[in-house]
């Protein structure tokens, strides 16, 4: 595997030698001349949400952590918004050094680390509780480790939280989704699951979301309370159908060149910054319990129709996804392995 990643990161050297001279010319350098000041060495964060977001507040938390724990000498710089990218884009440049570190959905990883999508499958876990047993656990480990064969490191697990169904007309089981145009990310494993519970899958670019419900293009979605209240989508689509399909999580990374620095700095430089990682982990779920929690109530007091499903109703939800499960045969015994946890 490593043969094809040496040749892939040749080739994005290649083509952005311009840019990433620039690049490292601002990562790693004396941070001022100043004889008090004891930075040797800045890194770059990327993250795609506003400040104010859960993670761009854990990776902050993260920064402070760093900058506290290696003396002032590390300094983590955050880049919330989007500012360095797109996270496809962050992605290809964290694997050749271009980066240092970043948040990103476990879809965008998924192409690059195909095991990865037994964690977008739904119905997986029976609660948050099982899903943290699994990923802050030795499985959580299985799924990390493979990612520096693509020149990063696995770090923590952010929280995302549990996604669910929403629609413009009320329904309440599955036989009344049945034939409805869902919304779903641009991941084929979401849309091989609306396709199987007998939904119509539509990709649809999550800033038109909004649109397509309004003018009748979509029936319904599908995402968490933080997001469905964030993008207006219950003036359009209020009712909601709480069947908690699937928990994916996040993944904070760092770029393999940015560790290697680090190490080369001092040899406990590594094993800190994947403390400071896990430590921020637990204040970015913290912080998304209490973001997705403050959205659900604000959502009920404005009115959403709210419809919870009993456990007969769920288990017809994951008998008609077990097709999806058996494309995923040969990864059936960690299957199993995370539903004992």
């Amino acid at each position: 595997m490593s043969g094809p990643c040496l040749s892939r990161r040749a080739v994005l050297l290649a083509g952005a030698g311009a840019a990433l001279g620039a690049l490292s010319g601002c990562r790693a350098e004396p941070a001022s001349s100043a004889e008090d000041d004891p930075t040797e060495l800045i890194l770059r964060y990327a993250e795609n949400q506003p400040d104010d977001y859960p993670t761009s507040k854990a990776a902050r938390a993260f920064a402070e952590r760093v900058a506290q724990r290696t003396g002032g000498r590390v300094k983590v710089v955050v880049y919330s918004g989007g500012e360095l990218g797109a996270e496809q884009s962050v992605i290809e440049q964290m694997q050749f050094g271009g980066i240092d570190f970043a948040r990103v959905s476990l879809s965008q990883l998924a192409g690059l680390q195909p095991s990865l999508n037994v964690l977008q499958l739904p119905y997986l876990y029976t609660d948050a509780a099982q899903m943290w047993r699994v990923l802050d656990g030795a499985i959580g480990d299985e799924f990390l480790l493979p990612l520096e064969d693509i020149d990063l490191v696995g770090l923590s697990w952010f929280d995302a939280g549990v996604r669910s169904f929403y629609t413009r007309e009320k329904v309440v089981c599955l036989e009344e989704l049945q034939g409805k145009a869902i919304r779903v990310q641009e991941s084929d494993t979401m849309s091989e699951m609306v396709a199987d519970m007998g939904l119509q899958p539509v990709q649809v670019v999550y800033s038109q979301v909004y649109a397509a419900l309004h003018n009748g293009k979509i029936d319904g979605a599908e995402n968490n309370w933080p997001s469905y209240e964030a993008m207006g989508h219950y003036e359009v689509a209020p009712y909601f159908l709480e069947d908690e399909h699937t928990r994916v999580p996040e993944i904070q990374i760092a770029s393999k060149a940015a560790m290697e620095q680090l190490a080369a700095l001092d040899v406990s430089f590594p094993g800190i910054i994947r403390s400071c990682a896990r430590d921020s982990a637990i204040v970015e779920r913290r912080l998304w319990a209490e973001r997705e929690a403050r959205a659900e109530e604000n959502m009920r007091a404005w009115g959403v129709e709210v419809t919870p499903l009993s456990e007969q109703e769920k288990q017809k939800f994951r008998a008609a996804v077990q097709p999806l499960y058996e494309k995923f045969a040969q990864w059936a015994e960690l299957i199993e392995r995370i539903q004992e946890a």
